[in-house]
């Protein structure tokens, strides 16, 4: 299990297949609206049957109230299919649409603009609904959200003679505690060599990789260089590690299994402790503070709504049932996810009082990078990041400028 894995965070679209779609599919003529009863078909990338059989039961609810149906399918490769289904005019009604694939798909006009039409689009996360705003339209719903937060096992944390003072919070916190738990075969941290995962140090040193528009990249500003110098250290010091050099598949894995007595990981990690490791007690803290102050990540999806749609109406109304709020409680118990709407935050927390943490960091979160055509550089930088122990921080930044650069200046033209 890892955030990859979930549907927060869906599967690489093809270059081949993204061409295809933009050529022939991705267009802004929709069909004639279909009036008398709709068959509306929702496409979702599912973490798992739990998640299915949630979102089917709302789908089967709001069907018997309204009088249409409702098919629900679970794509294998979402982005994939979704791509083959624009390119051949015949794209689902309903589908997740994710945060990094988004400004695609708005760009191309394959996607309706809804947002006008929920009443309680206020209720929202302001960081979310700018996730899924393009040419100041807000396109579709976040269907939900996650943050990060820094897991400690408390067990591992009392061998060490640590207490609850000692709850870093701050990095020079963080290193001094990391210290303290290596050892015997445990390794203080460790998290995955990815920038959503990295990225709260570039937040919490006082920057990003780019401006707040996403129209310039600030990948080498000194406050980044910063960040990712202090994540070599810790990788120099072997007070972190990834988890592949723990034999682990990510971070959570590591964690649950006591080869790291911290690790970065989302609010995924409270149902996959839950599953897998049940006997490991842990607690989930706020990530500490920077030279720049909080820091965290948000990642999220929203419901799509295909611009070829003949059931754009149809379609908002089911959207409407799948975000309201006990809809999304709902999803938040069964999941493990964080409601997208604001509003909810204080009953979710007395519902989920383990996860205050992570549900306080939407306050400050960034978002991934989500720019149209970002998705291969950002992965090429992910995969300099697991070599940071080896390399140079300054370099790895100077090549995510040069290549981001490239695709943001074309993006303005």
């Amino acid at each position: 299990m890892s955030r990859t894995q979930l549907p927060l965070v869906a599967c690489f679209l093809s270059v081949s297949l993204l061409s295809t779609a933009c050529s022939s599919g991705f267009d802004k003529d929709a069909g004639q609206e279909n009036s008398g009863k709709q068959d509306i078909r929702v496409l979702i990338a599912t973490s798992g049957p739990a998640e299915t059989s949630a979102v089917k039961e709302v789908a089967a609810a709001w069907a018997k109230d309204s009088g249409n149906s409702v098919t629900v399918d679970v794509a294998q490769n979402i982005d994939q299919q979704l791509g083959q289904a624009f390119a051949g005019s015949n794209p689902p009604d309903v589908f997740y649409t994710s945060g990094d694939q988004f400004s695609t798909y708005a760009q191309r006009g394959a996607l309706y603009a809804y947002g006008d039409k929920l009443d309680d689009r206020d209720d929202f996360s302001p960081v979310l609904t700018r996730a899924f705003t393009y040419d100041d339209k807000l396109y579709c719903a976040p269907k939900d959200q996650s943050t990060l937060g820094l897991a400690v096992n408390t067990t591992l944390w009392k061998k060490a003679g640590l207490t609850e003072a000692d709850y870093p919070k701050t990095w020079e916190e963080l290193e001094a505690v990391a210290k303290k738990l290596t050892g015997k075969g445990v390794t203080g941290l460790s998290f995955n060599p990815d920038y959503a995962e990295i990225g709260p140090f570039f937040k919490q040193s006082g920057s990003w990789l780019t401006n707040p528009g996403q129209t310039r990249m600030t990948a080498t500003d000194a406050a980044n260089v910063k960040a990712l110098t202090f994540v070599k250290k810790l990788l120099n010091e072997g007070v972190l590690k990834y988890p592949k050099d723990l034999g682990s598949g990510w971070g959570g894995e590591a964690f649950g299994k006591g080869k790291a007595a911290m690790t970065v990981e989302g609010n995924w990690l409270a149902g996959a402790m839950k599953k897998d490791y049940p006997d490991t007690a842990y607690k989930v803290l706020s990530l500490p503070k920077g030279p720049g102050g909080k820091g965290t990540m948000a990642f999220t999806n929203c419901w799509g709504v295909a611009a070829k749609s003949k059931h754009h109406d149809a379609a908002v109304d089911l959207i409407k049932q799948l975000t309201a709020d006990s809809a999304q409680l709902k999803f938040a118990k069964t999941l493990g996810v964080m409601p997208s709407k604001t509003t909810l935050f204080d009953t979710y927390k007395q519902q989920n009082p383990g996860s205050t943490a992570w549900a306080d960091g939407a306050a400050y979160a960034q978002l991934p990078v989500t720019a149209p055509g970002m998705r291969q550089v950002m992965a090429e930088f992910n995969t300099s990041l697991a070599q940071l122990a080896d390399s140079d921080p300054k370099k790895l930044l100077s090549d995510l400028q040069k290549n981001g650069a490239s695709v943001l200046d074309g993006n303005a033209r």
